[in-house]
């Protein structure tokens, strides 16, 4: 998969990939700047901007006159926000790419943000969060990384408190995006079927007098850990959710592809040997995942799971036990190879879309210094052995880097605290 870098001279960078064989195309414009930039009165304003941007501008007045627009081409189309991130994209049949360049383009570059809009708009975030509380298993998540990384920005949740929420001003959002929304910081891509010369030139049209501004600055993780911890959030649940995991590695590690391949082995699908033993063999959970979290300067390795509120300690010593195996034996290399062979098939199936192929360019465009295209992580997932799980395995399940978040009707840690250890 061949992809083309472009650079305007005001530091907006632009990516094409061509996909063969394939009728769609996909726009997606992502600036590096999300929750974990704001500040504590700040906070949820980089996912309040993301809704905001499909309010209207001056060409499309109106939310309804945006989604007509992409709905009568049969488009889909959203956003997200990370942490780290903040993305606009639309995929459409390539007929109509260049429609879905101006209207995505024209979103981030002229929103309205205006004052009524916002008012408006407050309630559907404010029951967005009430949501994603009322959803134990999500909410365990944010628990987790609110106990790995407390008082500290990225811990914090992406869509911030109601107190932020309701008191955002027009003016708080135009500062942010005259900070944050700038040529250095925002990387355009186009992925698909399409005319490379047409789209940049239709690209430069639009973006070649967007102001360059400073790098978004963030503060750097501070990790404090010497004894394992856990978080308990009482909540009445029908089950109780818990993650347990441990901390790990930067995004850009050397040893990434040894620790995701670790994570397939212990829980990453249906073979694997977590949802083997706790779901197939114990009967304890219907679901249960091994995943590994990254981010710029920290990360981590964690298995959730949502069991019976009776068969929480049982389910933590059952996940306990995987971990330790893996710091004291070497997996088989035909299980190894199992792993390899899932994460490269699920990668393949995933880059025939040309959504796939956007978020995949364009987050390491973001985040790294070099771009590698899907051969050559096939390359780094192929070199690694038995040995390096095995290391990987004993630097990272270490008690003093242990987690546990739980939400469900528990009071007492005590006993959980008792547990942990590996």
């Amino acid at each position: 998969m061949i992809y083309k870098k472009t650079t305007l001279k005001n530091g907006l960078r632009i990516l094409t990939i061509p996909v063969k064989g394939t009728q769609t195309a996909t726009v997606m414009l992502m600036v590096g700047v999300g929750s974990r930039y704001e500040s504590e009165k700040q906070a949820g304003l980089s996912h309040f901007i993301e809704h905001m941007l499909f309010k209207g501008t001056v060409k499309r007045p109106t939310a309804q006159s945006i989604s007509e627009e992409l709905d009568a081409i049969g488009g889909e189309f959203n956003a997200f926000t990370a942490k780290d991130k903040t993305a606009y994209y639309a995929k459409v049949d390539s007929k109509h790419i260049e429609k879905a360049l101006d209207v995505v383009s024209d979103i981030f570059l002229n929103s309205k943000l205006e004052q009524a809009e916002i008012n408006r708009e407050r309630g559907p975030i404010l029951q967005e969060l009430s949501m994603y509380e009322d959803e134990p298993r999500r909410s365990v998540g944010d628990e987790f990384e609110k106990m790995l990384y407390v008082d500290q920005p990225i811990g914090r949740g992406i869509v911030g408190y109601k107190k932020t929420i309701s008191e955002f001003k027009r003016k708080d959002f135009v500062a942010y995006m005259k900070k944050h929304y700038n040529a250095n910081e925002t990387v355009v891509c186009v992925a698909g079927k399409f005319k490379e010369d047409e789209i940049l030139s239709q690209i430069k049209s639009y973006f070649l007098a967007f102001p360059t501004g400073a790098k978004a600055q963030m503060k750097k993780v501070v990790e404090k850990q010497a004894i394992p911890a856990v978080h308990l959030k009482f909540k009445k649940t029908d089950q109780t959710h818990f993650i347990l995991g441990n901390r790990a590695y930067h995004q850009d590690h050397k040893d990434r592809y040894v620790l995701a391949l670790l994570s397939i082995i212990l829980g990453g699908n249906m073979s694997s040997r977590l949802f083997i033993e706790i779901r197939e063999r114990r009967g304890l959970a219907y679901f249960v995942h091994t995943s590994v979290d990254t981010y710029q300067d920290c990360g981590y390795i964690a298995t959730q799971a949502g069991v019976e509120h009776n068969k929480i300690e049982q389910a933590i010593t059952a996940v306990l036990a995987e971990y330790k195996k893996v710091t004291t034996e070497k997996v088989g290399e035909k299980e190894l190879q199992k792993a390899k062979d899932y994460v490269k098939g699920r990668a393949v199936m995933g880059l025939e879309a040309s959504d796939d192929v956007a978020m995949f360019f364009i987050d390491q465009e973001m985040h790294k210094e070099k771009i590698m295209t899907p051969k050559e992580v096939f390359a780094k997932i192929d070199a690694v052995t038995v040995d390096d799980i095995l290391r990987v395995g004993k630097d990272v399940f270490q008690n003093s880097k242990l987690n546990l978040a739980i939400v469900g009707p528990h009071k007492n840690n005590k006993k959980l605290q008792a547990l942990l250890k590996i």
